[in-house]
């Protein structure tokens, strides 16, 4: 990396004074002209499991709501259970680590987000309907919830057509994407049935219709494939729009703007491994520059993830959640760069680039190695995965954390 790109980074880098919420904004005040006209924000991270990340991001929620007018948060978490924590946010209904563990994903059973839902609650209390901040889960999987819901309203509705209609989709409750490939899509023509049974059951049904379609994209998902000849048939692509569908159904409400919660690879603005079109991707293209894609770095330190067995397997063997040490990443690598201009915490807003020299252009819109793990990561060989990633194309801006350390779980109830 030359000096002049070194030299910009640091020129153009606002450190962060602080990463929890609940402290002076001064430091993020420069945001206000970087997110002007913005209505989503897309808070990634390059791993499911650092304390650091939950909390910055828990602070930026914080910085949106209350200094820019943001009004949800969408989490790339169970659109099925998302009401009940929406309804605990907003009316109290509820227990926060309840309705927080009904998300479906041991990534966010953990002390941090739980604050951030807490906070969610406190910012609500005394406020009308229309000025409270919403939750929102994007991700059409772990649908207990709605099947709770249409189980409920078919017995007191029609009770001699539950077993009939909703006996086969239970699986859903559970199931994973991609862990029934079907090309019949069997599981999918149910869960239609379904919604069309629905459908002539007059008004009293939206709440169920609503849970029937989610059924609809859940069976979809389980169903798909993992690979295909066409990267836009997978799981993957499949997942990622019906998760930028969900994020849409949101700002049709045109004073709506969004905190997006999800991994970096969902928030870019390019593909999923340089071939499926990812959440953020849609966003751009359906919103243009009225989206932000914030990708979150690490430098070193740990990390929560399961460890799988490396290898050729269909399924793989995950362990358990174990706490995955990490040192700095290698020579070249994007966040080598970011601590060799800016050794601390800080944000880099990428857009501001568009007057920078040739040389930070040249940087910017090459291909250089970035860290990226999700829920699970390979035995022994994690510490050496490096993504490519032309940051010009993926980001707007990026987060980058000196040290990561894990998240801190929640206990099992």
């Amino acid at each position: 990396m030359s000096d002049e790109v070194t030299g910009w980074l640091a020129q153009t880098a606002l450190p962060l004074s602080c990463l929890t919420a609940g402290v002076s904004t001064a430091d993020l005040q420069p945001l206000k002209n970087v997110l002007d006209g913005v209505r989503i924000v897309g808070l990634g991270e390059a791993t499911h499991g650092t304390r650091e990340f939950f909390q910055l991001k828990h602070r930026l929620l914080e910085f949106l709501v209350t200094e820019l007018g943001f009004s949800a948060l969408a989490m790339e978490a169970s659109a099925s259970a998302g009401p009940a924590v929406d309804a605990y946010v907003r009316q109290g209904i509820g227990d926060a680590a309840q309705v927080l563990a009904g998300l479906g994903f041991w990534t966010w059973r953990t002390h941090e987000v739980l604050a951030m839902i807490e906070w969610m609650r406190d910012y609500n209390r005394g406020r009308r309907e229309d000025q409270k901040v919403r939750f929102m889960g994007v991700d059409p999987q772990q649908c207990g919830g709605s099947l709770a819901v249409i189980d409920s309203f078919l017995r007191s509705t029609a009770p001699d057509r539950v077993t009939g209609l909703i006996r086969t989709l239970r699986v859903l409750a559970t199931a994973y994407p991609g862990s029934q490939p079907d090309p019949q899509q069997r599981l999918v023509h149910e869960a239609e049935e379904l919604l069309e049974f629905l459908r002539g059951r007059g008004p009293d049904a939206a709440d169920a219709l609503r849970h029937a379609q989610l059924l609809v994209q859940a069976a979809d998902l389980v169903t798909r494939a993992r690979q295909h000849t066409d990267p836009e048939q997978t799981v993957y692509a499949a997942r990622d729009r019906y998760m930028a569908d969900a994020v849409g159904t949101i700002l049709e409400d045109p004073s709506a703007k969004i905190a997006l919660w999800a991994h970096n690879g969902h928030i870019t603005k390019s593909r999923h491994s340089g071939a499926v079109p990812a959440l953020g991707q849609h966003l751009h293209s359906r919103y243009g520059d009225a989206y932000y894609a914030l990708g979150l770095l690490f430098g070193s330190g740990s990390f929560r993830a399961r460890r799988i067995w490396p290898g050729p397997w269909s399924r793989p063997r995950a362990g358990a959640v174990v706490t995955n040490r990490i040192g700095p990443a290698p020579a070249g690598a994007v966040e080598v760069q970011l601590a060799t201009a800016n050794p601390g915490n800080h944000l880099v807003d990428l857009r501001s680039a568009a007057d920078a020299p040739t040389a930070v252009q040249a940087w910017l819109n090459g291909r250089h190695g970035i860290r990226s793990f999700g829920a699970m990561v390979p035995r022994w060989t994690y510490r050496f995965n490096l993504s490519p990633s032309s940051l010009a194309e993926e980001y707007d801006g990026l987060a980058y954390i000196a040290v990561s350390s894990g998240s801190l779980p929640l206990p099992v109830s």
